[in-house]
């Protein structure tokens, strides 16, 4: 069985794309905040959301790349 690699330099790759969806989620929070005009403790009451959504981005976006991967390759060969 092969085994599979995954070198540092993909994790901090990967490491950067769930920051930048944990941040995209965190400015969109503080985004429907202020168009609501809610309270400014919500920033922190609903960071369990916040996380979710985060994750859900990331999800989402390792989704989008994979096929954007697989359609690349298909197109090289």
């Amino acid at each position: 069985m092969k085994d599979i690699l995954f070198t540092a330099r993909q994790q901090k790759c990967e490491l950067r794309w769930l920051c930048a969806c944990l941040a995209a989620a965190f400015v969109l929070n503080i985004v429907s905040i202020t168009v609501y005009r809610t309270e400014w403790r919500e920033l922190w009451t609903q960071i369990v959301w916040v996380i979710f959504i985060g994750a859900a981005l990331y999800a989402l976006s390792v989704v989008v790349r994979l096929i954007v991967c697989g359609v690349m390759r298909l197109l090289r060969k």
